[in-house]
């Protein structure tokens, strides 16, 4: 398997691992656009708890970037966001259809 292959399928793992860790702070939402070269997503979507932050449509950055591979605008989501360095950051995402 190449390293890319890899990577790949290691970042797909840790987001299903992050998922089901904590399935109480995953949100659904919908993809509105992606960035890929700046590592950012715009998200629409509902209530996020853990960051006591309301529903709204907003940009979030990656980390890693490799999340945002095989999404695109439109997909149905459920992700886990979280408040790192001071910048609102997806850690984890999974289309749901």
């Amino acid at each position: 398997m190449h390293s890319r292959s890899l990577t790949i399928a290691f970042a797909s793992i840790a987001t299903t691992l992050a998922l089901a860790a904590a399935p109480a702070r995953a949100t659904e939402g919908e993809v509105r656009k992606i960035d890929a070269a700046q590592g950012k997503i715009t998200l629409k979507h509902g209530e996020i708890k853990n960051l006591q932050m309301p529903a709204m449509t907003m940009a979030y950055r990656a980390k890693p970037a490799t999340l945002l591979e095989g999404l695109a605008v439109g997909d149905r989501v459920d992700f886990t966001a979280d408040k790192v360095d001071g910048q609102y950051v997806v850690t984890a995402i999974r289309k749901t259809r």
